[in-house]
């Protein structure tokens, strides 16, 4: 399943656009500046005050030359750190440079016999072309690099100076560079999603034969059983021809033995095959030799190779081993192969669509689809997961599909060359991280091995499912925290291949890598340096241009639904920002492994950066409290407070009122219905 944490998103906008609303400098001279009683006069000057050493003519001056001394000791020591981070990227990039070409070089050799010298001695001649391409791929890592630390530090720049394009008095309203630069990424990258999704619609009048053989590989661990059956439903009613289907179930204690028996009651005990293993491919049981454990799995691969639908229980060993066992069992013998999750419902077209992709351009290695959510009405929760779905999809995957660099094909819906899961698969398994063998991230990671080769990766919404998302609070931040983990860690192994696909990919990859801390510093800055005004002002423009936003969005879906998208940035405000700076500070951590849903394990761990995250924020609206209290409210200010405080309350009760409306509504329908015979969203 896939939600990137770590996916860059409307709410971005939100943070420029307030980031130029709040000026500091101003702020600290408003509060600083002494106010007279309109009868009296400024206290007279005695000759013991009076200094030899020139000074400013008021405070004021004083103040505004103190902040931007201290303003351009900040830009300059950033310059630095960033000059030497791009001394670290130019020797890093260049070492990669060299290990890459040095494999070409061994295999690009032309041995030829000398006619001028000796007929008989051959001579290893390099071949030019090997040097030009080398050459070039110095170039692109080169330029790739430059281009990314330029577009960080002119992010960096821009933050920090805050340069105002439109500003009002006491800076109630302002936009400036940085919200400018902000704004001009959501537009572009709807622009592109939009041109992506046109066409996917031209694809619709494209014939294709469906000759090419197709394997769905279904990885099951604890899975609820309702899911399950549900999921293996939709699997029968696809509708390209000779599909094999492999089913890897992760545990072969008794407790698992009923995914086994749902598998064979749905797909029919005299078509498939079933096999309770005692190992996996990389464990061998207890007292089993060499010679055994080679013997039983050219068993599990005869198995699956000569028929059609085949389930395998193994010994427990994580999602990456049940897709290893998958892979290696088909071998070579399928031309693409399909991955799902055990609570996952097809569409019956999804296969048909994503082979198209595939069949329309020999250099798109992997293609992924639409994946919604389930039990969307479950909770509220699993409601916003759903709208935030929508959004990362078919927008973010959309505009990334543009430039054939999509960053993550979901687990739930995907498809791969078979040929290159071949070439990648042994190192994909065998992925570390800080000298730990990593257990999530399997569907990232095999989307960056794809990306590693030079190979495209594509997005269509013409492939649809419906997979379900977690609806308590503490299983939804304990898997956020998991995808932000294994985000960041892809972040670092993407970034070695930057050159070889578009500058989109760069540009997108630093935008999104770099804003939560951009917003964490303007949060923090705000709760303690701004004023009380400030910090309402700030809810008031997130929730404003969140529901521009999702009115946008409303627009493309053709589903007002959407609205309810400019909720989902109090949830990433709240919860998402702590859940990201958790998961770096514990990105070597192997634990937090998906829990099945039969007996779901919840983590209270997660509940520790939110917690830190709620003292910060409380101990910022105290202080500013505090410190305006010492000090009575103007007219003006005390306008502003009331004004903005009815309105922030009746946008709420407003929203939540629809959404009790909706869920009511839906949740009846939802009852009188079948899962498996809901439409999917078009």
């Amino acid at each position: 399943m896939y939600m990137e944490v770590h996916v860059f998103s409307w709410h971005c906008f939100h943070a420029g656009i307030y980031l130029d609303n709040f000026h500091f400098p101003a702020a600290e001279r408003l509060s600083s500046t002494k106010e007279f009683p309109p009868s009296s006069h400024p206290p007279p000057i005695k000759t013991s005050q009076v200094s030899l050493v020139k000074r400013p003519h008021n405070v004021e001056e004083a103040e505004k030359q103190q902040q931007q001394q201290e303003r351009k000791r900040r830009l300059e020591n950033i310059t630095r750190l960033l000059l030497l981070l791009l001394r670290n990227l130019i020797e890093t990039v260049t070492r990669v440079a060299r290990s890459t070409s040095s494999v070409e070089q061994n295999n690009s050799k032309l041995i030829v016999k000398d006619a001028c010298y000796s007929s008989h001695s051959n001579v290893a001649i390099p071949d030019l072309n090997m040097y030009c391409e080398r050459f070039i791929c110095i170039l692109r890592i080169l330029g790739t690099t430059l281009f990314g630390v330029s577009l960080l530090l002119g992010i960096t720049a821009a933050y920090i100076v805050g340069y105002q394009f439109i500003q009002t008095d006491n800076y109630y309203f302002s936009f400036g560079l940085y919200g400018a630069i902000l704004a001009s990424h959501l537009i572009i990258q709807s622009l592109f999603a939009y041109l992506e999704h046109r066409k996917m619609k031209r694809s619709l009048e494209t014939p294709i034969k469906l000759n090419k053989t197709v394997a769905l590989c279904i990885a099951a661990y604890q899975e609820d059983p309702d899911y399950l059956r549900k999921c293996l439903l939709s699997v029968k009613r696809l509708t390209y021809p000779g599909i094999k289907v492999v089913m890897v179930i992760d545990g072969n204690s008794e407790d698992d033995v009923y995914m086994m028996d749902i598998f064979t009651e749905i797909m029919g005990r005299d078509s498939c095959a079933t096999y309770i293993w005692s190992n996996n491919f990389h464990d061998k049981g207890p007292g089993e030799t060499e010679e055994s454990h080679r013997e039983s799995m050219q068993h599990v691969s005869q198995l699956v190779l000569s028929n059609k639908s085949v389930c395998i229980m193994q010994k427990w060993g994580g999602k990456r081993e049940v897709m290893y066992t998958a892979f290696k069992a088909l071998g070579r013998s399928v031309d693409y192969v399909q991955v799902c999750d055990s609570d996952t419902m097809l569409d019956p077209a999804s296969s048909v669509e994503m082979v198209k992709v595939l069949e329309e351009d020999p250099m798109v290695g992997g293609v992924g689809g639409d994946v919604q959510i389930l039990n969307k009405y479950d909770s509220w929760i699993s409601f916003l997961s759903s709208v935030r779905y929508w959004m990362a999809f078919n927008i973010e995957r959309a505009c990334q599909s543009y430039f054939g660099c999509v960053q993550c094909i979901s687990g739930p819906l995907g498809m791969y060359r078979n040929s290159l899961l071949h070439e990648f698969v042994e190192d994909w398994y065998n992925q570390e991280f800080m000298g730990s063998q990593c257990s999530f991230g399997d569907d990232r990671h095999l989307t960056n091995r794809v990306l590693s080769l030079g190979y495209a990766t594509k997005y269509t919404a013409r492939s649809k499912c419906l997979t379900e998302t977690p609806i308590e609070y503490l299983r939804w931040l304990n898997q956020q925290t998991r995808w932000s983990k294994s985000y960041f860690r892809e972040w670092l192994y993407n970034a070695m291949w930057f050159h070889k696909h578009h500058l989109w990919m760069t540009y997108e990859a630093v935008i999104t890598g770099f804003f939560p801390f951009f917003l964490i510093a303007t949060v923090i800055q705000l709760f303690y340096r701004g004023k009380i005004w400030n910090i309402l002002l700030f809810l008031l423009t997130v929730q404003l241009v969140g529901l521009i936003k999702s009115s946008f969005a409303s627009f493309l879906r053709g589903n007002i639904v959407m609205v309810f998208m400019s909720l989902y940035s109090v949830l990433y405000m709240s919860s998402l920002l702590p859940a990201k700076m958790f998961a770096i500070a514990t990105i070597n951590k192997a634990g937090w492994g998906t829990s099945g849903r039969k007996t779901i394990v919840v983590n209270f761990i997660g509940l520790i950066p939110v917690s830190i995250w709620f003292t910060i924020l409380l101990g910022g609206v105290i202080f500013t409290i505090y410190k305006e209290s010492k000090k009575p409210f103007s007219e003006s200010k005390q306008t502003v407070l009331i004004i903005g405080t009815i309105l922030y309350a009746c946008y709420w009760v407003l929203l939540l009122t629809l959404y009790m409306v909706l869920i009511n509504k839906c949740g009846r329908r939802k009852k009188e219905q079948q899962h498996y015979d809901m439409v999917l969203d078009v």
